[in-house]
């Protein structure tokens, strides 16, 4: 006898619980750091670069697709995140937001605006507009869609898909604080030099999670801000790209 869709839910919700996790990725011993590999040239960051690498890719393969635990079997729920690359005159960033302490999902940790995607949504790239424009008032009018990169299944359960835009500067930020704590941006040469992606490993009775972490302190300030996850591995495969 089949479940009720209830029922299902029900379940799939239930399989989602045991899987959360609480743990301090900032505790976890570093593995490696890939020093040997090379930085991203600096005038592939440049915008029209970037756009030339999404219109005609080489050959390459995304490095990470997948953080789940093997015993997850529910269906992900389909999502979608803006990457958004800003082009300053100084040189490309990438804009992330920290997210809310109080959220059910990925509370706390930095991010790409985004989130899941709607009935109503008629495509990935309309649904990370959108959530862009409702997280951190982000214009669709001042962004420029320049491809996509491979998906990517979370431990929460969600496929999401990444859009990468390129955001021209001199935007006005409004944050939904009920969704977003600060938002702030990073130099896109720091995040594509490979010497500061570390790579670290959880191990727990239900499985292992390997995943990179990208800690970037701006200049003058106390504090780190702690990239890791799948915003990391986004960065990563984003890395992949541009360097093949």
């Amino acid at each position: 006898m089949s479940a009720k869709p209830g029922e299902q839910q029900t379940r799939e919700q239930q399989v989602r619980e045991r899987h959360r996790i609480d743990f301090d990725p900032r505790r976890l011993p570093m593995e490696q750091i890939d020093d040997a590999l090379p930085a991203v040239q600096h005038e592939r960051l440049a915008p029209e670069a970037l756009r030339q690498r999404f219109a005609r890719p080489p050959r390459w393969e995304p490095e990470v697709t997948d953080d789940r635990f093997r015993l997850d079997t529910a269906r992900p729920r389909d999502a979608a995140v803006l990457m958004p690359l800003v082009a300053h005159p100084t040189g490309t960033t990438v804009l992330l937001t920290q997210r809310t302490l109080h959220l059910r999902h990925h509370s706390g940790q930095i991010a790409f605006p985004g989130g899941r995607i709607e009935p109503d949504d008629p495509s990935p790239v309309q649904a990370a507009l959108r959530e862009a424009r409702e997280e951190v008032g982000l214009e669709a009018a001042g962004i420029e869609i320049i491809g996509r990169l491979p998906d990517y299944l979370t431990g929460t359960g969600f496929c999401v898909t990444p859009v990468v835009g390129i955001v021209a500067p001199g935007f006005d930020l409004r944050p939904d604080p009920s969704e977003v704590a600060h938002v702030f941006e990073v130099p896109l040469a720091f995040l594509m030099d490979p010497r500061h992606h570390q790579l670290r490993r959880l191990r727990l009775d239900a499985g292992e999670r390997v995943f990179y972490a990208m800690p970037y302190r701006p200049p003058g300030a106390d504090d780190e801000h702690f990239i890791w996850g799948a915003t990391a591995a986004m960065l990563r495969n984003l890395y992949r790209l541009l360097v093949a």
